[in-house]
Order: C-alpha cells, then structure tokens, then sequence
C-alpha cells in the first residue's frame, strides 16, 4: 500500500489525526525534502525512517519503492507542504503504483488553492488550476488563459511575482482583478484584493519580496 499523506502547508496543527497515524504505522516515509519534513515529524515525535524522493531522483528510485511495496511493506509520501503531486513530486510514482497495481490511499488535507479560491470570492462552481506558469511555452500558455471564462489559479514564488504580474497585464489587462493570498495559515498570512495594476504598483514598492503566493484571476466578463 502507498499512501499519499498532505503534510500542512504552514501551521503544523493541520496535520490531521488520521495522517499522524498513518505516519507512525507505515515502513517507510518518502519525503521531498528530509530536512524540512523532520521538522514536522519530530514535532509530532513520529521516529518513521525516512528515504529522500523527489524531482532529481524519482525516475531512479521508483522501481526499489515499488519493489519494497510488492514485499509486502507500507508506505507513505509527503512533500515539503500540501498535497504530493500537486504542483510537487508524486506523480509519476503513483502511476508507476497504479500499472503495478498496487493500492494507492490519498488523505484528504491541505492544499493552497481551496482555501486561496474560498477567500478570494470570485466565482468558484468552476475554475482553472494551473500551478506555476511553465517556464518555456510561457506566453503561448497566458495567451491560453486570457480566453478562459473561468476562474484561475496560479502559484508563484517570490522572485518571480512581479515578471508574472507584468505578463498578466500584457494579456488580461491592467483592470483585470485579481486576489493575491500570501503565506496561507502562516504567521504573515495576507490577502490582497484589487487589479492588476493596483497589484504592480504595490509589489514595486516592497524592496524584497518574501512568501509563497496564490494569484487567483477573476473570470472573463
């Protein structure tokens, strides 16, 4: 059995009391990033060993964790914050499982967009999620969206969120709004409501910009 375990995305007491079973049950817990993920589990003091899976090794290391399942042992991914596979390493390793056929369990639990679309009030009965713009085949990809009538979701990192506002105005507009949530359930949590040149306007006068972001687009009128 694999399960797929969201781990919080700020405030450690997200983590549900299912997943902190699971956790002390399993073999073995694949984790993106051990330093940050050992953080969490000697908060929860859950002693699991843990093995390092993400992006750089997946590929090489999918066949001994499916061979480790067959035998018969239990296993659990995590990822640095929210849930594996999203916008984070999974997966690949799940549809390795899936080919395998072996059972794959997915915990409900965090996620940045739910709670960014939830706040943003923007229509929510359908929206896109897109995660972080790809770095090639950029503008083709904005100029995708800006024809969408659905509400979108994007995640961006710090250094990169002025280039993305700039791009957005380029394609949707200066008066397009927008809801930009930093820091979800962490300490400097904030939610900005406005458009696109409001959004500008304030991030250039931040002299260095910190966080995580969720930039959520109001749908085409």
């Amino acid at each position: 059995m694999l399960y797929i375990v969201p781990t919080p995305i700020g405030n450690r007491e997200d983590l549900t009391f299912r997943s902190l079973r699971i956790l002390n049950e399993v073999d073995l817990i694949l984790a993106e990033n051990n330093k940050i993920s050992k953080r969490l589990l000697g908060f929860y003091n859950i002693k699991t060993h843990i093995k390092t899976y993400h992006t750089y090794n997946e590929h090489k290391i999918i066949p001994s964790i499916l061979e480790k399942i067959k035998k018969g042992k239990k296993l659990a991914l995590i990822s640095n914050a929210g849930t594996p596979s999203i916008s984070d390493p999974g997966f690949l390793l799940i549809r390795s499982c899936i080919e395998a056929s072996i059972s794959i369990e997915c915990l409900p639990g965090p996620t940045a967009l739910i709670p960014a679309i939830v706040i943003s009030g923007f229509p929510i009965n359908e929206f896109t999620f897109v995660g972080f713009l790809p770095k090639k085949k950029r503008k083709i990809q904005l100029n995708n969206l800006s024809k969408e009538n659905r509400t979108i979701i994007l995640y961006e990192s710090p250094h990169r969120l002025l280039r993305t506002l700039n791009d957005l105005k380029d394609f949707f507009g200066l008066k397009r709004n927008i809801v930009i949530c930093k820091e979800i359930s962490k300490m400097f949590q904030e939610t900005l409501r406005g458009n696109i040149e409001d959004m500008i306007q304030h991030y250039k006068n931040i002299k260095k910009i910190l966080g995580e972001y969720v930039i959520i687009i109001d749908r085409k009128l």
